[in-house]
């Protein structure tokens, strides 16, 4: 299962990618959007890419968090280094005898 969603969330991010660089850039920078020849069509074509940018967005976040969701049952409790140091320090010191008898 853990390994459908990563493929998914692989994918997604390209098609993420991809579009983003299709949109019209207003800036000039890394858009490759299409020429201004025909406003209306290019209206249309950009609310198109904005809206399947964010649909794509919402899918990618989405399977992100799934995968979290799943990945945290592999999640083992660890110690620091610091915390295991001082665990083997204190299991290595002879112990004080029981005085009190």
């Amino acid at each position: 299962m853990e390994t459908i969603i990563i493929a998914v969330n692989v994918i997604l991010a390209v098609i993420l990618i991809i579009l983003v660089l299709l949109q019209r850039s207003e800036g000039g920078a890394l858009g490759l959007g299409l020429s201004q020849d025909n406003f209306a069509s290019t209206r249309t074509v950009g609310n198109f890419l904005t809206k399947s940018t964010a649909i794509i967005a919402t899918l990618f976040i989405i399977s992100s968090i799934s995968l979290v969701v799943l990945s945290r049952g592999d999640i083992e409790e660890k110690k620091s280094v610091i915390e295991r140091l001082e665990q083997e320090k204190d299991s290595d010191l002879p112990k004080i005898p029981d005085s009190q008898k």
